[in-house]
């Protein structure tokens, strides 16, 4: 049976790692699976979906004007997909995520979906928003602030390694722009 799957975290819990990963068994098995990719994500290469461990896949990218229900649809069509996998869906708008709903619904292809959250100021994606409550399971990947707790926060620090507290909700970037923390650490550096 299909299902929409969230798997959730701060930044460098694995998603991308876990989402490669996926994909590997599936083809191993013989079986056709469709990535995803923000096309506003060019840290590595647009298209390009690439884990901190150094493995990487060429995805198919979507944006704001991608109708992901049609795309998969169509390449359903003509050779059978049996499983899309979405890195960065913290980017996908809320129509997007309905759309992965019904590839799940009427198509009978499992939908799995990686992204962050929460924004550096604490807030929710509408992405992720829209997947923490239509996705069928959510899986919580996890990772640690530096003083050893889970972290569950992402700050983003400026040039000078202080933390942003005001801007625009995306702003692409990886280590060099963004921490992952525990909530106590991100209050601290936050919302002081």
């Amino acid at each position: 049976m299909a299902q929409l799957y969230f798997y959730y975290s701060a930044m460098n819990a694995g998603k991308s790692t876990h989402l490669l990963q996926s994909a590997y068994n599936y083809r191993e098995r013989g079986m056709r699976c469709v990535l995803y990719t923000a096309k506003l994500d060019d840290r590595f290469q647009q298209g390009k979906i690439a884990s901190r461990l150094g493995i990487n896949a060429d995805a198919a990218m979507f944006d704001e004007n991608t109708d992901l229900f049609s795309s998969v649809n169509i390449s359903n069509e003509q050779n059978a997909v049996d499983c899309v996998l979405v890195d960065e869906s913290q980017f996908l708008s809320e129509q997007q995520v309905r759309q992965l709903t019904d590839i799940v619904d009427k198509l009978r292809i499992p939908v799995l979906a990686y992204g962050i959250r929460t924004d550096f100021l604490g807030n929710t994606f509408s992405g992720s928003a829209a997947l923490l409550a239509w996705a069928d399971k959510l899986v919580e990947l996890k990772t640690i602030c530096h003083c050893g707790k889970k972290a569950n926060f992402v700050v983003r620090m400026d040039g000078t390694g202080k933390a942003v507290t005001e801007g625009a909700q995306v702003e692409v970037g990886g280590n060099d722009r963004y921490e992952s923390m525990c909530r106590k650490h991100f209050k601290q550096l936050v919302w002081q």
